[in-house]
């Protein structure tokens, strides 16, 4: 189980090199709002007006979101300092981190 956690925060460090995430709030609502994010990640100790907002926003663009991991993980994962919020641009990405994601869950 653990394994895959790690693939996933494996997997976001690539696609930070790669150009391929935008972190933090506003940047990530940004780029969700011009339609480049494919995937939002929230972290599960975000506030939940930050849960809230990017829930919002999401639905209503139709991009699917997951709650995953803490800020201080997501920020390690991408090489940062704790960030609640992530936006995966890319299309290959996304999806893979999805599945992971999916079979992480219990």
């Amino acid at each position: 189980m653990k394994t895959n956690e790690n693939k996933i925060y494996s997997l976001l460090g690539l696609a930070t090199r790669a150009g391929k995430v935008v972190s933090g709030d506003d940047s990530t609502l940004l780029e969700l709002k011009r339609g480049k994010v494919k995937l939002v990640i929230v972290a599960d100790d975000a506030s939940d007006n930050t849960k809230k907002l990017f829930k919002d926003k999401s639905s209503y663009r139709s991009i699917p979101y997951v709650y995953f991991s803490t800020k201080l993980q997501l920020g390690l994962a991408i090489g940062k300092a704790p960030r609640a919020a992530l936006g995966v641009k890319d299309e290959n990405f996304a999806k893979t981190l999805m599945e992971l994601m999916e079979t992480t869950k219990i």
